[in-house]
């Protein structure tokens, strides 16, 4: 008979969680309820609770179950697109602000860890986005010119000196952007609640919302234990976990699962070798790997694992492989964690604001830089709702459109997965 699989992150969280949960009494009104209490939800929870609101979280696990906790804790600014093609895309005034937001959203990120003085292990000193072939080099030497241009604390890395800083085999060069960092993930959304609730926030845990509706020129939250709650405003913060709350709203994305593995505590000689300035790393091949060292010494490495849930501990061999590959002195370096979590992809690559109805908001698609983007994003919608005023909101406010033949979608990804990690693999 086999065993269960056991899965289990490399994170650990100091705040008391179980401490933080608010029981929904029968009938409760408030200004705001938020969906999802992730990165995203508590942000904006804290930041609507100081300016006096009055808000409602309700997280249909307990706080840190979800991507958020689960995330790979690389903070990296900037989107999937360089600045001047977000110029020619979107236009000067739209393409300035999603530039300006862009660059900002890593020091959101540090600034309300210091500010709220969260206890999350953090270290700054920048990402490497880390070149294996010519044709990436020159596309990293491309966005290097764009952000020194715009005053980027930015430079582009020879092959001696990535060699330096990852201690990994296999490099030409690189870029490092100094603006990023990594982080304990499970701490910072765990201090996250701690603060919001500080602030007046309450949380609901395995609170799961079954509807939602129109009431009385407000809404009203149906959550599954049969409690109701009344608000002005509803904030669906579940990314990669949204389902049928929001018609189509699932439908407009394509989720995937990010496998990750952490080792052992490694050695001190490999400690010294390994990621010695402590920067995270991602690389350039089409399914890409990423990598940092974590707060208590171990190697953590992440990229896209199967679209089905894991049954055994072989589907992460492909990521075993992967840190073989880059650190060949960790061959029979034990492999002590694996863990996973959803992550939700739009066909643009772009994130996607949505505001069906007035007073009921949501947003989808991190493409790997969920930390600092949905942080930001959260402050960003309680300035909306303060405000009114769309122009805070650095991407335009679109209509839910779902992607033609989502399901078949889905197979078209897991066999374009597939086929690139084939061509990975002849690239060595």
């Amino acid at each position: 008979m086999s065993l269960p699989l056991k899965l289990q992150s490399a994170w650990r969280s100091s705040a008391p969680i179980t401490a933080l949960d608010m029981p929904l009494s029968c009938e409760e009104n408030v200004d705001v309820v938020i969906v999802g209490a992730g990165f995203m939800g508590l942000s904006a929870a804290l930041e609507l609770a100081r300016q006096g609101k009055r808000v409602r979280v309700l997280e249909a696990k307990a706080v840190g179950d979800g991507a958020s906790g689960l995330n790979g804790g690389q903070v990296i600014p900037g989107l999937k697109y360089d600045p001047d093609w977000l110029l020619e895309s979107f236009g000067e005034a739209r393409g300035q602000a999603m530039i300006a937001f862009a660059a900002s959203t890593a020091d959101c990120v540090f600034d309300l860890i210091d500010r709220e003085q969260l206890d999350v292990p953090r270290v700054r000193n920048g990402w490497i986005q880390a070149a294996h072939t010519e044709k990436a080099l020159a596309a990293a030497q491309r966005r290097d010119a764009q952000w020194r241009a715009r005053g980027a604390d930015v430079r582009m890395l020879d092959a001696r000196e990535i060699e330096s800083l990852t201690g990994a085999c296999g490099y030409l060069g690189g870029w490092l952007d100094n603006r990023a960092g990594i982080i304990d993930p499970l701490s910072f959304v765990s201090e996250l609640a701690v603060a919001a609730v500080r602030a007046g926030v309450q949380i609901a845990e395995h609170a799961k919302v079954q509807s939602i509706r129109r009431d009385n020129g407000g809404w009203a939250a149906q959550v599954a234990g049969g409690q109701s709650v009344r608000s002005r405003f509803v904030v669906i913060a579940t990314n990669a976990y949204s389902d049928q709350l929001v018609p189509g709203l699932a439908r407009t994305i394509v989720p995937l699962h990010s496998f990750q593995i952490a080792t052992d505590p490694l050695p001190d000689r490999l400690r010294r070798v390994i990621l010695p300035g402590e920067q995270a790393v991602s690389d350039s091949r089409r399914i890409l790997v990423y990598y940092r060292k974590s707060a208590d010494g171990r190697l953590v490495l992440g990229g896209r694992g199967r679209m089905a849930e894991p049954k055994s501990e072989s589907d992460w061999k492909h990521l075993e492989r992967a840190m073989r590959r880059l650190y060949p002195e960790l061959t029979g370096i034990p492999i002590a964690r694996r863990w996973f979590g959803r992550v939700a992809m739009t066909p643009d690559h772009l994130p996607h604001i949505h505001e069906p109805e007035p007073g009921l908001l949501t947003v989808v698609g991190c493409q790997g830089r969920g930390i600092g983007m949905m942080t930001v994003l959260g402050q960003r919608f309680a300035r909306y709702i303060e405000t009114g005023d769309r122009d805070v909101l650095p991407f335009p406010v679109t209509a839910i459109r779902p992607i033609p033949l989502h399901a078949f979608r889905q197979v078209g990804v897991a066999a374009t997965i597939a086929w690139y990690r084939l061509l990975d693999a002849l690239e060595k």
